[in-house]
């Protein structure tokens, strides 16, 4: 019995593997996703700026990565107590304008970096809404929590997502020729913005998406929403909030990901890393015991033998535990 939609999923191209280098921007939901490639032990750097939501901030937190931007201090601005960055998440906000500067610019340095290595860039968007500064017009990546009345929201045209996410890009393969770039839609609901608001805005991300595939070369469009919103499509798999995606469904849509983005040898590698690193959380009763030892011993060859499959991968943590233990 079928009990809901199928949504055939073109496969990537050009398959994940341990070799590649992930970057990942844009909304929570890419942090989910992020926490399941750290997992598996995938070579990822996610959100240098913070959880971004709309496509000009991520965009022009890719073009600070690709010009290898340094922030100064008259770029932030004290509220609150705390020195914050209007294009930064406020994991990046310090009592002390010097410590938020080393941490925005150390990430900006590292991502920079990054970016030119990438193999792939996973592009999340979650909302179509920007708030822009009244006093001076600047677009902002976060409020901060400051007053409502400091800001003017829009929701973006169309045509002004594509031109801006798409002359970004377009720099992007300037420095990195080789990169795919692999754009998805955020399921979480922006519930603030109303349902019928967040519906225009996750609409104006789709058509907005699928028209920079259809001219930035080596693009992708992976259906995280769809898979959300019309396959699962029920309450069940949300939050209490009713706005998050709970876990099992990002654990549907983590299957569908790499079934459409990785092969099969990597998925059969993705099994025995984690198997290795669920190993490594196990929590035994009687660690003097012979069956520990054993266990443990066992573990120790595995790994070893792993390691040297995938020598890009570190896991000096998890042989340094077994032998330990």
């Amino acid at each position: 019995m079928q009990l809901t939609l199928e949504l055939n999923i073109p496969a990537l191209h050009r398959p994940v593997t341990y070799a590649d280098k992930l970057l990942l921007t844009g909304s929570c939901f890419s942090e989910n996703m992020y926490d399941r490639l750290v997992q598996h032990k995938f070579q990822v750097l996610s959100n240098p700026h913070g959880i971004l939501f709309n496509p000009l901030s991520v965009a022009q937190s890719l073009d600070s990565y690709i010009s290898g931007k340094i922030y100064t201090h008259d770029e932030l601005f004290y509220l609150n107590e705390l020195w914050n960055s209007w294009d930064h998440h406020t994991r990046f906000s310090d009592t002390d304008p010097a410590v938020a500067l080393e941490k925005i610019n150390v990430s900006q340095q590292k991502a920079a970096a990054f970016i030119r290595e990438a193999n792939y860039v996973i592009i999340t968007l979650g909302s179509a809404f920007q708030y822009y500064l009244k006093e001076n017009g600047k677009h902002v990546a976060n409020n901060h929590r400051t007053p409502a009345q400091w800001f003017e929201k829009r929701l973006l045209p169309i045509p002004e997502i594509v031109a801006s996410m798409q002359a970004t890009l377009e720099r992007l393969k300037e420095v990195n020729p080789g990169v795919t770039v692999i754009f998805t839609i955020s399921p979480v609901r922006h519930i603030r913005d109303g349902v019928t608001d967040n519906n225009r805005s996750k609409a104006r991300l789709i058509e907005a998406v699928h028209e920079l595939c259809s001219v930035i070369e080596g693009s992708y469009y992976f259906p995280s929403y769809e898979l959300v919103i019309d396959i699962l499509r029920d309450y069940r798999y949300y939050d209490i909030d009713f706005v998050h995606p709970n876990y099992l469904a990002t654990s549907f849509v983590w299957e569908q990901f790499i079934n459409a983005c990785m092969s099969a040898d990597t998925r059969e590698l993705m099994k025995q890393v984690q198997e290795i690193t669920t190993a490594r959380n196990h929590r035994t009763r009687f660690p003097q015991t012979e069956a520990h030892r054993k266990f443990m011993n066992s573990y120790v060859a595995k790994t070893q033998q792993l390691a040297q499959r995938l020598p890009g991968l570190d896991f000096s943590e998890e042989l340094t535990y077994f032998r330990d233990k």
